[in-house]
């Protein structure tokens, strides 16, 4: 097996497409392709079942992507751990980060972490809870920035901080000139969530569920900006993350606190304990748990400006 064939191999995996890997390891397809065929007739059995419109892999396929991914992920270790032997703090570092993080804390930190370390090379990915883990998992990620997620033996997860949730109501909503919020004020209430794939619209339902609320949702959108327009819209009410409110004000809502004991969500850095980690790395993860953990998300209630 060559390096090159399961670097194309795992694009296609993932991409579930022979035109899309080409483009992503930016080799031209007919290569790719007889590159994969190569591979299959080294292992005896086809990879991938070859359908109209997609490709997906095979029994013998399955089986050989996460050792694909692990022999990969260890190969780019080795060129860091060589990189090492430098002195200064170079090279690419690959980070995640959940949406619900990414737009409020990445650019200032983004912008900060190039000024300490102008001969590092970020290359940043947002997905959700469950990708952002999977390429930590797979090597494809150095560190990420997230919530809760499922423990795993190739997950290290470090914790610096938690959030407050706050409520999030119309302008002219009755419950807009509280001080603090209860959740039985919100038994009646449309709700406004993200879909459940982000692990903030599972936070929110488990919160609603201890209470044994059973609210009306009115909307699972996928991005919080467009929740806030909604609310702002008198389509109903929400729960979010105090960052975003600071970062982002939406005219025509108003945040308020909870009463204690107030709901948080966690906030963590996810690295793979079983990788070797740069001192690119290392830097990037020590600055990301300084920004997270000293940020002053604190806000006065009020309507938005």
């Amino acid at each position: 097996m060559e390096i090159h064939q399961l670097r194309y191999f795992v694009a296609v995996a993932d991409e579930g497409s022979f035109s899309r890997a080409a483009a992503k390891v930016r080799v031209a397809q007919p290569s790719l392709s007889q590159q994969i065929r190569k591979l299959e007739a080294e292992v005896g059995q086809p990879l991938f079942d070859r359908l109209p419109r997609s490709v997906v892999l095979t029994e013998a396929g399955r089986c050989l992507i996460d050792y694909a991914r692990q022999i990969l992920a260890l190969i780019g270790d080795a060129r860091r751990c060589v990189d090492e032997l430098k002195d200064e703090v170079a090279g690419k570092v690959a980070v995640g980060a959940i949406p619900t993080i990414a737009p409020y804390v990445l650019p200032e930190l983004v912008v900060k972490f190039q000024t300490h370390y102008p001969q590092v090379t970020l290359e940043v990915v947002e997905d959700v809870t469950d990708g952002i883990t999977r390429r930590i998992e797979a090597g494809e990620l150095d560190v990420a920035l997230a919530s809760t997620c499922q423990p795993s033996p190739s997950l290290r997860r470090e914790s610096v901080g938690a959030e407050p949730l706050l409520a999030l109501v119309p302008e002219g909503h009755p419950l807009a000139k509280k001080d603090l919020v209860e959740f039985d004020d919100l038994k009646s209430q449309r709700f406004l969530l993200l879909h459940e794939m982000h692990c903030l619209s599972q936070q929110v339902n488990h919160l609603l569920e201890s209470r044994r609320l059973r609210p009306e949702i009115a909307l699972a959108g996928s991005q919080l900006s467009t929740i806030a327009n909604m609310v702002a819209a008198s389509i109903g009410v929400s729960i979010v993350p105090q960052m975003m409110v600071k970062h982002h004000a939406t005219p025509g809502c108003v945040s308020l606190p909870f009463a204690p004991p107030v709901p948080e969500r966690e906030l963590n850095l996810l690295s793979n304990p079983r990788r070797f980690q740069s001192k690119a790395a290392a830097a990037f993860r020590r600055e990301a748990a300084a920004a997270l953990s000293a940020k002053d998300l604190s806000i006065t209630p009020g309507a938005e400006e």
